[in-house]
């Protein structure tokens, strides 16, 4: 591979870690996805830092916390000043694209204004892809601002996009942002528009235990969303054909990732701003150059880490305030120092912030202030504290257990050091209200404390 490859994020919106056949799902929806994973490397512990659309892509973005960027919520530009993973690729010599959803601006729905699109050179997007377009009926703007109709579904018509965008930029190294919608539901009618006939095939099918469990709207929606999966999948595939057919591949690294995943209304009143599995795991895998044969990666991999990623692998320099670590020497099999868990921050429904290590998950919340209003709080109350080796569906919580007291003083010691780590200030923790338990108290040694 030369020293410049081709870098593409191939970028689903809301789409849970167990769709996939690699996490055993059983459907068959993600061939090209698992072939990838298996092929490259597997981020097999790949988790949010921030289960809500805008956040979360302002953190892919700059390699930032959604506090330090400021879009800690839904509806705030991303600033203008702010450095980009457009710029420093473009500051390397690489073409810059986007396509698809943004929603990182403050103009409404559809057209970004040029000093709202992060530093990206070609443009063909919609600030609110959910609001510009449905499933039949994709319009996009481009470097103009004046609307793009596309034919075809969605996810096909993005891909036609990206797959025109390779062809004709084959000549100097490409860095392209493909943005899809899917399997986000359609707000308008709050329902999930899979291809013409493809919800058939998964309606009355398996359903990922935590949903069998709760419910929700999964009985009524989980077929639509899994029919947008298998679309998407079979995009991935188009997409690294067309790149086989033009001589790309071997010059080309793709990430594949998510923004937050789905829990169908089972956590709170809507899909997903919360510290549960459901929210925050993602499928997460990279392919070419450094990653081919890296296997799966027993660390846990953060939305955060993956912009250092990309830079490091394209041979460029990371900067030193983004907050992640590049994943290329876990990738390598190096002896590295590695965080023991994943550092979550939620907004909107809730002042909220988390940990979740390979066995734990520490939550909790600022019942004083404002999920859309606060970006922060000084003061925080446990909420939620699951072991997810016992209870990996998180249906039993164990915060307020006497037996797990001394376990819940050692998490929010670890949250708090990872809040000051973000740019945050020291807070204080509440415990949570003391609950009856049963049983003997939970005896951890510290080596099983992260396992």
């Amino acid at each position: 591979m030369p020293d410049r490859p081709n870098v593409i994020v191939f970028f689903t919106d809301q789409q849970r870690w167990d769709t996939t056949g690699l996490h055993g799902n059983p459907l068959d929806l993600t061939p090209n996805f698992d072939r990838m994973a298996r092929q490259g490397a597997d981020a097999h512990y790949a988790f949010t830092c921030q289960p809500v659309c805008g956040p979360a892509r302002s953190c892919l973005q700059t390699g930032l916390y959604a506090t330090e960027t400021g879009c800690y919520r839904n509806g705030i530009p991303l600033p203008g000043d702010s450095r980009t993973l457009a710029h420093y690729f473009g500051e390397a010599g690489y073409d810059s694209a986007y396509i698809g959803k943004w929603h990182l601006a403050d103009t409404g729905e559809g057209p970004v204004p040029p000093e709202q699109r992060g530093g990206y050179d070609y443009w063909l997007a919609s600030n609110l892809l959910e609001f510009t377009s449905d499933a039949y009926d994709l319009v996009m703007y481009d470097n103009d601002g004046q609307p793009q109709k596309l034919p075809g579904y969605r996810v096909d018509a993005q891909t036609d996009a990206a797959i025109r965008y390779i062809d004709a930029h084959q000549n100097n190294p490409f860095f392209l942002f493909l943005s899809f919608l899917e399997p986000h539901h359609q707000n308008h009618r709050d329902d999930y528009p899979a291809p013409a006939g493809y919800a058939a095939r998964y309606r009355g099918g398996w359903m990922p235990p935590d949903l069998a469990a709760l419910g929700g709207t999964a009985r009524g929606q989980l077929a639509g969303y899994c029919g947008m999966v298998k679309r998407l999948d079979e995009a991935l595939g188009r997409l690294i054909d067309a790149l086989v057919s033009l001589d790309q591949l071997d010059n080309t690294i793709i990430l594949f990732t998510s923004d937050h995943g789905c829990h169908f209304r089972t956590r709170n009143d809507e899909y997903k701003r919360s510290p549960h599995e459901s929210s925050i795991r993602v499928p997460t895998a990279l392919y070419g150059g450094p990653f081919i044969g890296g296997g799966r990666l027993s660390q846990l991999v953060s939305l955060i880490d993956l912009p250092p990623t990309l830079l490091d692998a394209a041979g460029i320099e990371v900067p030193e305030n983004m907050r992640g670590s590049s994943i290329l020497p876990l990738v390598r099999g190096e002896d590295v120092e590695w965080p023991d868990e994943v550092f979550l921050q939620i907004s909107e429904s809730q002042v909220g912030r988390a940990i979740r290590s390979k066995r734990w998950k520490y939550a909790v919340t600022a019942p004083e202030k404002s999920g859309w209003d606060d970006a922060g709080s000084d003061c925080y109350v446990e909420t939620e504290l699951y072991d997810l080796l016992a209870d990996p569906e998180e249906l039993r919580n164990l915060a307020g257990q006497e037996t797990h007291r001394e376990l819940s003083d050692v998490l929010r010691s670890r949250l708090i050091k990872r809040m000051i780590l973000a740019g945050e200030d020291e807070p204080i923790i509440e415990p949570a209200p003391l609950q009856p338990s049963s049983g003997q108290r939970l005896v951890v040694s510290p080596e099983e404390r992260w396992i």
